[in-house]
């Protein structure tokens, strides 16, 4: 049984203070669900906290993972602005989002460029969360299983078939929204990422883990994480309260006993 993985994605919110106050208080709300080691959690700040919260960590002993919003796939050089695949393994992550649809379409980001991060992390021993999802229109006009072939095919070209990764499907058109899929709408989405995952990884796909994100909140997290596919969830708003994203830890909990 693959262990359910919690991610909550920050993105461009929380100060250092606020970060450290939000896991203080998430530790004392999940630590009966983590300390029993069935599901992993792993929060993904801006970079500003990431060291910071690294401290904190390790001077408490939480049972909690780190990780980042992004990296560039090169180790150093004249980029400005990017972090690289050591520095973040450097401040203690252990995960990095990659092929985020907010980088995809704000940044234009190619599935060229997101392959080549996932890449970097790997190579770097960090586990790339890759981002794929479609939008409403591709989904009302019934394309959803070809956008997300044609996604993966594109965004898995550095994969050998058995580095460790996670795969997240994120439907654009519930993203930030209120209007989360159906679990039969999750659980359809990622068997069709399953299945891609062993085009190329046999059964080693069978461990991969695949995680929904799109409103993810404590009301839904239970229905949503009900399918055999479905190992966890990308939190995006609901993740920036402790409570909340406690609670949703404690629904994956739930459902994997």
């Amino acid at each position: 049984m693959r262990k359910p993985l919690l991610a909550a994605n920050w993105k461009m919110n929380q100060t250092v203070a606020e970060s450290l106050s939000w896991l203080a208080e998430f530790d004392r709300d999940a630590a009966d669900v983590l300390d029993n080691q069935e599901v992993e959690a792993v929060f993904c700040p801006p970079f500003t906290a990431l060291y910071p919260l690294r401290q904190a960590i390790v001077a408490h002993k939480m049972d909690i993972l780190l990780g980042a919003q992004d990296l560039f796939w090169q180790e150093a050089g004249a980029f400005t602005g990017e972090i690289s695949p050591v520095m973040l393994a450097e401040c203690g992550v252990s995960h990095v989002i990659c092929g985020h649809s907010e980088r995809r379409t704000l940044l234009q980001e190619s599935s060229e460029m997101i392959s080549k991060k996932c890449g970097a992390a790997v190579a770097a021993g960090l586990v790339p969360i890759l981002c794929v999802g479609e939008t409403l229109s591709i989904r009302e006009g019934g394309l959803t299983q070809e956008w997300l072939e044609a996604q993966l095919f594109e965004s898995l070209s550095f994969w050998d078939g058995k580095s460790e990764i996670v795969v997240a499907y994120e439907p654009i058109w519930a993203i930030g929204t209120g209007q989360a899929a159906t679990a039969a709408d999750a659980e359809a989405a990622c068997a069709i990422i399953r299945d891609n995952l062993r085009e190329k990884g046999g059964s080693y796909a069978d461990q991969v883990r695949i995680l929904y994100g799109g409103s993810v909140t404590p009301q839904n997290a239970a229905e949503l994480l009900s399918g055999s596919d479905v190992d966890g969830a990308l939190v995006g708003g609901a993740s920036l309260k402790a409570a909340a994203f406690a609670a949703i830890c404690r629904a994956a909990f739930r459902e994997n006993c």
